[in-house]
């Protein structure tokens, strides 16, 4: 049965072709023939009743009022952000370098590349004020990545200056090598304004890292970590690249690990592998972890306290920013990507156990009477009879006798509600564990890629999202700026 038609790519020649989402034997699949390269098959979401379940929290976004390029060639050969993209910068990626004192077998960013791309400070605080030029709600949030971006001898003097154009949340995406070296060096970043370190964490054992990372990094994952907490930082995100065969045993084992380390892991971010390369249909099925298949392995692993159905799409959320766009009369920042791309849950702890948000309070209900709320004319005059509907509300959702005694979930809802507070104040009292499902060629998805909320900054002032940017920009894009600075030449030995 097609549950709906699409536009995708051909993983050979990268050329638009159309695609039927298809559901068969209880899962989702996607279906495509490229005229030269044949048919090809691809698991898109491994069970068709949670895809249903997430379709119902589908928000279309406004986009940007301030859009870079303009639709010629079509989706995703206009990325800029063209005039059609529905969400605004949610999160921003800025590539630091393409070096790397790490060779990963399953890296997405080509670190062997002949060619160094390695923008000057200047460009990267150009970067950095484009996408706080966004309207109608500026980028609050940026990601410095790579290649490894703490190769960088400047990286302190990035996140200062980041930090003084107004971004609220500064992140590096690190494998944590310098991070275990040197105390000091943690020091030097928190003080310079970092706010997470989005870790590079496939899991707890060294047999893991020699698979994925090609030698045993696991002592070096738990120095980092000790590092931050010593230098008083206060925000991980562990990042498990998901693969099947190798790591997806230990889903709840990372899971644990969190915990065991609250003071300072505030969140898991698991993201299955993406794929180059032609494949086998075959070797694609064996290998293919979807958002659905990672939940089962965390209800499976966690012996059911967290369940699959503890999991939401992301877009479950907007709501909440549609009511504090009401009170405030100011334009919030909306997470309407697309429903597939990614899924999770708060988990807090009570005791030995772990304890979902979704067990104890009614989302479907809740996020309802919200999105109901918001559509009246209520500004901030009725903020006091809001709060007062808002409150008698959650005291009806909440289920008193499973939530956590120690929780004050009422005012803590209540104060993101009316925008005194933010969604991440969760962060500090709960584990966000969460699942973030990459675009390859074979499961490519024009209509994800429109609502994709996670963007590149690039020095010529184009702003990608971050699939395209993986599957069809990058190597390009990188050889051709190289050659324009001048730079071209053999990487350079960290």
């Amino acid at each position: 049965m097609v549950l709906r038609k699409t536009t995708s790519l051909c993983p050979v020649c990268h050329e638009v072709i159309e695609a039927d989402i298809v559901e068969e034997n209880g899962k989702v699949m996607m279906e495509k023939t490229c005229p030269d390269h044949g048919f090809f098959k691809d698991l898109y979401w491994g069970d068709a009743d949670m895809y249903k379940k997430a379709q119902r929290f589908v928000h279309e976004g406004k986009g940007i009022s301030t859009p870079i390029t303009t639709r010629e060639k079509g989706c995703p050969f206009d990325c800029g952000i063209c005039n059609e993209h529905k969400t605004t910068t949610i999160l921003a990626n800025i590539d630091l370098t393409n070096r790397c004192n790490m060779r990963c077998p399953i890296c997405f960013a080509d670190t062997t590349s002949e060619y160094l791309y390695e923008p000057s400070f200047e460009e990267v605080v150009e970067m950095l004020k484009v996408l706080r030029g966004e309207a109608p709600v500026p980028c609050k949030a940026v990601q410095f990545s790579g290649g490894e971006p703490t190769v960088r001898s400047d990286l302190p003097e990035i996140i200062r200056k980041a930090k003084e154009l107004g971004f609220a949340q500064i992140q590096i995406a690190t494998n944590g090598l310098k991070l275990a070296e040197s105390l000091d060096f943690c020091k030097e970043l928190r003080d310079a304004g970092l706010n997470t370190v989005y870790l590079q964490f496939d899991g707890v054992t060294p047999d893991v890292y020699e698979k994925t990372r090609g030698f045993n990094a696991w002592p070096i994952k738990e120095k980092a970590i000790e590092n931050c907490e010593k230098a008083g930082a206060t925000s991980i995100c562990l990042v498990p690249t998901l693969v099947k065969g190798i790591n997806d045993n230990q889903v709840g084992d990372i899971i644990r690990y969190a915990f065991d380390h609250r003071r300072v892991v505030r969140a898991v971010n698991f993201q299955p592998i993406s794929f180059a390369g032609r494949l086998r249909y075959e070797d694609l099925m064996d290998m293919r972890i979807t958002i659905p298949d990672f939940t089962y392995l965390v209800e499976e692993q966690t012996n059911g306290q967290i369940t699959a159905q503890d999991f939401y799409t992301v877009p479950t959320v907007v709501p909440i920013s549609h009511l504090v766009e009401a009170l405030t009369g100011k334009p919030q920042v909306e997470f309407t990507c697309h429903f597939t791309c990614g899924a999770a849950t708060y988990v807090f702890k009570d005791g030995d156990k772990l304890v979902p948000i979704t067990q104890f309070i009614d989302v479907v209900e809740l996020t309802d009477y919200l999105e109901d709320l918001s559509q009246e004319k209520i500004g901030a005059v009725k903020k006091p009879l809001v709060a007062a509907k808002v409150l008698n509300k959650l005291r009806k959702v909440i289920d008193k006798d499973k939530k956590p005694g120690y929780l004050n979930i009422e005012k803590m809802l209540l104060d993101i509600f009316l925008g005194r507070s933010y969604l991440d104040e969760f962060s500090y009292e709960a584990v966000l564990i969460g699942c973030m499902h990459f675009q390859d060629g074979y499961n490519f998805d024009l209509e994800r890629v429109q609502r994709c909320a996670i963007h590149y900054a690039l020095p010529d002032g184009r702003v990608i999202p971050f699939c395209p940017f993986n599957t069809v920009h990058r190597k390009e894009f990188e050889r051709e700026y190289a050659r324009q600075k001048g730079t071209l030449k053999k990487e350079v030995t960290v």
